[in-house]
């Protein structure tokens, strides 16, 4: 068995809403994996639950909203030290004002700002994407 697949392997969903050329994004709490990132919100798959409805929970524990989960954007996938992660987006829309549940932060942000902002190395790829010329 090789070192990394000793690691353990997390999946995650991560909701990517847009609303007025502007991104959702919240801030990983004290304590947590890459404490203080921006990310996009969403969390870890529970065992037997699909992508589709891990992030339709994670958005309504997290930000206190339904949701209407659309296409796959992008799979990636990071190693870290201490995990790997396989990490899926997903366009999403919600119908009210999301609020966070939690007592993290959020913001809007602009497709320009995101290139600025501390967020975890998996989300990369997507931030490239996003900043770039090409909409999604």
């Amino acid at each position: 068995m090789t070192e990394m697949t000793r690691i353990a392997l997390v999946v995650v969903a991560a909701a990517v809403i847009e609303r007025d050329d502007r991104f959702l994004l919240t801030r990983r709490q004290e304590g947590v994996h890459l404490e203080g990132c921006w990310e996009f919100p969403g969390g870890k798959c529970e065992p037997g639950e699909t992508l589709a409805a891990c992030l339709a929970r994670e958005l309504l524990e997290e930000l206190g909203v339904e949701s209407s989960i659309g296409a796959e954007l992008l799979v990636t996938m990071h190693a870290y030290e201490d995990r790997r992660v396989e990490l899926h987006f997903f366009r999403c829309d919600v119908g009210e004002a999301p609020a966070p549940q939690l007592g993290q932060e959020m913001r809007w942000v602009a497709r320009h700002e995101l290139a600025a902002l501390e967020l975890p190395p998996a989300d990369a790829e997507l931030i490239r994407i996003l900043s770039g010329t090409a909409r999604l």
